[in-house]
Parts: structure tokens; C-alpha cells; sequence
């Protein structure tokens, strides 16, 4: 069964492969034709999935494009799952290597953004830390606390203004030239009902992401600091308690 299952799943999904040996059709119809109005269905199920996942992305490229990234995508990448919720995780890496995309070489950031925001749509609830909690420790411990992020919580880190990009194609409002065109590192989170995308501060990048990786913030604040100079402890830390992406200090 698993044979047959598998020679199935292949035919469906690889457009050259005949179809499996055995299938008949109860109406007398060739197989053939049924066969490929059900192969058909199925990758036009796999595009729609993934135009849902990453609508900004398909207004960038516009849908004929995405169209033709999306069924190279399924072929190279056909679902492991028959929960589509994760589907196209991987499409970031294969844009980047996909060569009609070259001139947008924005676009696999802007597709990791999205997805982030599909994982924080769906990721357990837990409440945020009460900043209170973090104003009563004494000074000297501050170096070496660490801090517990909310499962909704994603840094993207992009040499390209990402979200500015993703605004602008996510909310119907008309592109216009991105000027000027500087790096942005986002952050998603979801604190409590709704997903939310932030442009990170002046090392917010580098401060948060090594603090979601558990890293002290002492640590944390060297890091930032040696890789901008103009990194704010205060901007950054109102900014990620403000966001309620911590949830426990240790």
C-alpha cells in the first residue's frame, strides 16, 4: 500500500511521470484524463496555499509571476505534511537561488517576514512579563539576567528595507520607490490577539536576537553596542517590554 501510495503522490506532483499502473476509471473514461484533471486540481490547491501564506509577496511579483515561482517551488518542494500550515517554509532559501527572482534579491527576506507572521498567528498564548518585574531587580544583577521570549516572537534580520516593503504591498496602499534605501531588521510578535510587525531600533537586531537565543543581558548589550555604536539600552529595552514578547526572567 505504501508502494502504491507513493507512485500516486509522485504522479500527481511530477507533471513528465505517467500515471500509476492499475488506475481504471468506472465510467469507461481513459484514466489518463481524469488523472490529469485531478494533478491539475491539486497543484492549483498547492499555488492557492501558498498565495494565501504570502499575499505580499504575490502582489511584489505580481500573480502570473507567482504563479510560475510557485509551481517550480512545488515541484522541487512537494508538501511533507497534510498540514499545509507550514507549508513554503523552505520558498526563502529557493527564491534566493531561483533565477528570475535575481533582480529581487529583497524578496526572500521580505517571504521570510511572512512567514514569521504565519507562525505567530498560530503559536501557543502565554502572558507577557510585567515590566514591573524587571524594575524591582537590583542593578547589579542586570548583567546577568536572562529572558524567556513568547513563542509568537520572530526577528528577521535584512540588508534591505523589509518592512517597509512589506507594509507598503500589505495593506493595499500603492507602491512608491523606497528611498532611502537602508536596512531594517523586523521583529513579529503577538502578544495577545493580533500579529504585529516592528521596525527594531538601532541594534535591536543584534540585542534581540541574542537575547531570544538566551543570552545574558550584559552580553547582549556589548554585542549591540559594538556593532552600533548609536544602540540605546533604554530605546531597545521599553521597546521589547513595550512589545510584550518576554514572558519570565531567569
Amino acid at each position: 500500500m505504501l508502494e502504491i501510495q507513493d507512485a500516486f503522490t509522485r504522479a500527481l506532483l511530477e507533471r513528465d511521470r505517467p500515471i500509476p499502473p492499475g488506475l481504471t476509471c468506472s465510467n469507461g473514461l481513459r484514466p489518463e484524463r481524469r488523472f490529469a484533471i485531478h494533478r491539475d486540481n491539486v497543484v492549483a490547491g498547492l499555488i492557492a496555499t501558498l498565495a494565501s501564506r504570502f499575499p505580499a509577496t504575490q502582489r511584489i511579483v505580481g500573480a502570473p509571476f507567482f504563479v510560475v515561482l510557485a509551481r517550480a517551488f512545488i515541484d522541487r518542494h512537494p508538501p511533507r505534511s497534510p498540514v499545509l500550515l507550514e507549508y513554503g517554509k523552505d520558498l526563502p532559501s529557493f527564491v534566493e537561488a531561483f533565477e528570475p527572482a535575481r533582480d529581487l534579491p529583497y524578496l526572500a527576506d521580505v517571504i521570510r517576514l511572512e512567514a514569521a507572521r504565519g507562525r505567530a498567528y498560530h503559536a501557543a498564548d502565554m502572558p507577557p512579563l510585567d515590566p514591573q518585574t524587571l524594575a524591582v531587580l537590583p542593578q547589579e544583577r542586570l548583567p546577568f539576567i536572562r529572558f524567556d521570549f513568547h513563542p509568537a516572537t520572530s526577528m528577521i534580520r535584512s540588508s534591505h528595507p523589509i518592512v517597509t516593503i512589506w507594509a507598503m504591498n500589505a495593506d493595499g496602499s500603492k507602491p512608491k520607490p523606497v528611498e532611502p534605501w537602508l536596512a531594517e531588521d523586523a521583529m513579529v510578535s503577538r502578544p495577545t490577539l493580533n500579529v504585529r510587525v516592528h521596525r527594531l531600533p538601532s541594534g535591536g537586531g543584534t540585542f534581540l536576537s541574542l537575547l531570544a537565543a538566551g543570552s545574558p543581558l550584559g552580553d547582549a548589550v556589548e554585542a549591540a553596542l559594538s556593532e552600533s555604536p548609536n544602540f540605546n539600552l533604554s530605546t531597545n529595552l521599553a521597546f521589547m517590554l513595550g512589545a510584550g514578547v518576554t514572558t519570565a526572567i531567569r
